[in-house]
């Protein structure tokens, strides 16, 4: 029998994604593997039954039955515990698995001994890079938060000269030069802005600079493990606040996107320099989700203090589903070039070192550490 994955429709809110396409599906099928989806899994990114049908799936109408006939089932958000039920014994599930949050779910996943791999352990190394889901969509976001922070904006993104005089172009600011960061700073660029861009690693400069954006160099080299910025001490955060305090203050654009799975997004903008900014001005906020990069980000909605709007967006991917989705399912097909053997069945030993390092927990036992620490011992 060959292996069957399943890719239900999501069900989160605001959820438009989808965790495979027809085009993966195709090379999938094609492998040998068969492929089921569920009737209108992927229209909310407009991906249509029939482009599913024709590629080589199964449409089917029922979730259960999509879920609970899945040897491999394809997320992007974690399942449910309803879901969790309907699957069967020695089913693996793939997706964004929310580590530290979606404890209910994990927790049903350990004590019915399924396992679940998730996309944001795969470990940041070079075999990894076309798996590397937790960058594919943070690319995404950068490009969209640059998009509403230019129609929050009063202001023209160009420099304009026109016969009734010139406009002088927006100045804005990127906080965090990551991968959302570098493509918020190539698409306000793309846009006509004046850019800067800040972040604790030195490193990053070279990147900014290579997009044509100033770069905030602060005397300070924070760079840790795994790509992402260590806690700075207190003395370095007493220099980080007055380089950026300043930088914000002048910015009519300042978008935050320092954020790391799993713990709570480092705060960088206070009240006091939201209170600094000029009336008109636009923050937004990609950590929103984890906390918020600004003291007055409220997540999902949109605050207004001093004529200055703070933005806080959740699943900013979701609102380019179309190529977010494509992206994500190629992230999943090259994940699962490694989980079937080439045998064509379901890899059961996790020696390979992407597989041991993004299992979450199979066999009754929590494998990550963070997550069976908050979950403490089964009941």
């Amino acid at each position: 029998m060959p292996v069957c994955v399943s890719v239900p429709r999501e069900t989160a809110p605001g959820e438009r994604r989808v965790a495979s396409t027809p085009e993966v599906v195709q090379r999938l099928t094609k492998a040998g593997v068969e492929v089921r989806v569920q009737s209108g899994a992927g229209s909310s990114a407009f991906y249509t039954d029939e482009a599913f049908t024709k590629a080589g799936a199964k449409i089917v109408g029922e979730r259960r039955d999509v879920i609970a006939a899945a040897d491999v089932l394809l997320k992007v958000q974690p399942p449910s515990v309803e879901e969790v039920g309907w699957m069967k014994p020695g089913a693996v599930v793939v997706g964004f698995m929310n580590p530290t949050r979606a404890l209910d779910s994990i927790a049903s996943l350990r004590d019915r001994k399924l396992t679940a791999f998730s996309m944001e352990l795969v470990p940041r190394i070079t075999r990894a890079q076309v798996m590397d889901a937790l960058s594919s969509q943070a690319n995404v976001a950068g490009y969209e938060s640059v998009l509403l922070g230019a129609e929050a904006c009063p202001k023209y993104f160009p420099m304009l000269t026109t016969a009734a005089g010139t406009v002088r172009p927006a100045k804005v600011l990127i906080m965090g030069a990551g991968v959302a960061g570098l493509q918020a700073i190539a698409t306000a660029r793309r846009l006509g802005a004046i850019v800067e861009a800040y972040d604790v690693r030195r490193e990053a400069g070279e990147q900014v600079r290579s997009l044509g954006a100033k770069f905030l160099e602060l005397q300070i080299d924070a760079k840790g493990s795994g790509g992402y910025a260590r806690e700075l001490t207190a003395e370095e955060k007493v220099k980080q606040q007055a380089l950026v305090s300043q930088a914000v203050a002048d910015a009519d654009v300042a978008i935050t996107t320092a954020n790391v799975p799993g713990r709570k997004a480092p705060r960088l903008i206070d009240k006091d320099m939201v209170g600094r900014m000029r009336p008109g001005s636009v923050i937004v906020d990609l950590a929103a989700e984890s906390g918020g990069n600004c003291e007055l980000t409220r997540p999902g909605e949109t605050v207004e203090t001093g004529g200055v709007t703070i933005l806080g967006p959740l699943n900013l991917p979701s609102r380019l589903a179309f190529h977010s989705s494509q992206l994500y399912a190629k992230n999943l097909q090259a994940f699962l070039e490694l989980l079937i053997g080439k045998d064509g069945k379901l890899v059961t030993s996790y020696a390979d070192e992407i597989l041991a390092a993004s299992v979450l927990v199979t066999n009754g036992e929590v494998r990550y550490a963070p997550t069976r620490d908050l979950l403490g011992a089964p009941k």
